[in-house]
């Protein structure tokens, strides 16, 4: 125990055991509002395609750039372990971010130190603890009883709400919860009154004093006579000793106003709305979420896995990971072909273009091309002086 320092955050994932990070039970999760929330955020952060790019400077001063040059990169990005492809990697570190303000992925290394594979750590609690050098580690518990230690450099940790904890981020529960107690008694109450306003109860009057027994005998045979299935017609006939009056249910249900009012502030902490949970977006809605919501945690995760995956020499060298959003184009057709200009400029590649259209790469079109009417400022075109 003298390796570490006492100072020590703790992270619990359940219930609160400290100045620490908290997530779901998995019961929120089964909420259909929390799922809709969610569904929307969660595959556009897996459409994100992961990228290595090397900046290397040329004599000239130019700058060179090489996507993917090492292959042992790509197809880390592509296939972080054998268990999942980068696109679900991704989703469900969303999903973990989303619910719980943290989540934690580990890099395991070769024995020259490269990272060969990179799993999600499904756990239950953490603590973080330095040792007396300093370096930070994360101890997490599992559900089986076993816990782990990591160094925190091999820890890809994207957080959000990053405010009161050194460490970690906070978790959407305590402003979600109360929101779901309103939900459930919500459709609670209305699961009760649809299965009551089935049930017909009838009250017999009888027109003298009865004994207890005789008024429960005459108020089975009522009910095997009018209410049962075998009674020819429906129909039931009562003498004059007893009246049969019908009493309708009366049950509260709680109107349409006040469940919008609680699934709006639902909505309000996830920041979306109905039109991106239905897919009913247009172009500038879609872009405003993808701006406000996507475009965050891609900058994060482009900046964890740089930092985590390079040492500071090789980024000194110009390696980086970035995260290509091209998969997330959502644009009209118009708005589409309107982009071939970005090709005859050189802004985009034919390939970069053919990818916004749906269409597979071709030969030659991952280099840029330029019209012969266009040129760099300060050149020359072809016949002028």
């Amino acid at each position: 125990m003298g390796f570490f320092k006492n100072k020590i955050t703790r992270l619990q994932m359940v219930t609160e055991r400290g100045n620490g990070f908290y997530v779901w039970n998995g019961n929120i999760y089964q909420s259909d509002i929390v799922l809709s929330c969610l569904h929307p955020y969660v595959k556009a952060v897996g459409k994100l395609v992961g990228k290595h790019i090397r900046k290397t400077l040329i004599q000239d001063g130019s700058i060179k750039i090489d996507t993917n040059p090492d292959a042992y990169i790509r197809f880390l990005l592509e296939e972080p372990n054998p268990y999942m492809t980068g696109q679900k990697f991704q989703e469900k570190l969303a999903t973990q971010l989303r619910l719980n303000g943290n989540a934690f992925a580990v890099i395991i290394r070769d024995s020259a130190g490269l990272p060969k594979e990179i799993y999600p750590i499904p756990a239950t609690g953490a603590e973080a603890k330095y040792n007396d050098n300093g370096e930070l580690f994360l101890k997490f518990y599992f559900l089986n009883g076993k816990s782990f230690l990591f160094a925190y450099s091999d820890i890809i940790h994207l957080r959000q709400d990053f405010s009161d904890n050194d460490i970690f981020g906070n978790s959407i529960a305590p402003a979600l919860t109360p929101l779901m107690e309103i939900v459930t008694t919500t459709d609670q109450g209305i699961v009760k009154a649809v299965k009551n306003s089935g049930v017909v109860r009838w009250l017999l009057k009888y027109n003298k004093s009865m004994r207890p027994e005789d008024l429960e005998d005459g108020s089975e045979k009522f009910a095997k006579s009018f209410l049962g299935i075998n009674s020819v017609g429906g129909v039931a006939a009562t003498d004059a000793k007893a009246d049969a009056q019908q009493i309708e249910p009366k049950d509260y249900v709680p109107n349409a106003s006040q469940m919008e009012k609680t699934t709006q502030r639902i909505y309000c902490l996830f920041n979306t709305n109905i039109k991106i949970i239905q897919s009913i977006w247009t172009e500038d809605e879609w872009n405003s979420y993808y701006e406000a919501e996507i475009e965050p945690i891609a900058i994060e995760l482009a900046g964890e896995y740089t930092r985590k995956i390079f040492s500071r020499r090789e980024r000194g060298f110009g390696n980086a990971i970035i995260f290509d959003a091209l998969n997330l184009t959502c644009a009209s057709m118009s708005t589409k072909l309107s982009m071939r200009d970005m090709v005859d400029r050189g802004a985009l590649t034919p390939n970069e273009w053919r990818e916004v259209m749906n269409l597979a790469p071709i030969a030659g079109g991952d280099k840029p091309v330029r019209r012969l009417d266009t040129a760099v400022v300060g050149e020359k075109k072809g016949g002028d002086e």
